[in-house]
């Protein structure tokens, strides 16, 4: 008999943390309609230190309230096709970092992408639910709520 998974209800948004990059409750869009996930970035570019290649870029732009104009540096890095939600395919460097959502630490990988004209700087696509979470669109930071009341 396969046993049932237990699933966590995630509603349409929430603000989740991106321990690595130093960012903390930062709002995110939860997409069923997206298959990977999607962080806000500008000054994408690759650049060489010490003979590596690496990936660097700065997260948000200066409108957005947790901007601090820190670059990033990854040596670890993938460059893929991705769709965008006009059905447009792009090639998008994508980076993995941990993102923490209803207190769980979680590897995820994200495209960088200009998102500056959109409501959410994150978007958490199919691949990161998959299994772990039902989503009910008429909640919303059902996580960052329980992060507070345990505080």
């Amino acid at each position: 008999m396969i046993k049932p998974v237990s699933k966590t209800t995630i509603g349409r948004y929430d603000k989740i943390d991106l321990p690595q990059m130093e960012l903390f409750d930062i709002e995110a869009k939860i997409d069923t309609g997206a298959d990977g996930s999607a962080i806000h970035c500008h000054h994408i570019e690759l650049v060489k230190k010490k003979g590596e290649t690496l990936l660097h870029f700065i997260l948000l732009d200066p409108t957005h309230p947790n901007y601090d104009n820190q670059s990033f540096y990854f040596k670890d890095f993938k460059k893929r096709t991705i769709r965008n939600s006009f059905g447009v395919s792009e090639k998008r460097f994508v980076i993995a970092t941990e993102v923490v959502v209803f207190g769980k630490k979680r590897l995820t990988e994200f495209s960088l992408s200009y998102r500056g004209n959109l409501n959410f700087p994150v978007l958490l696509g199919r691949k990161f639910l998959y299994r772990k979470f039902i989503v009910d669109v008429s909640r919303s930071n059902l996580s960052y709520r329980k992060k507070l009341k345990e505080r």
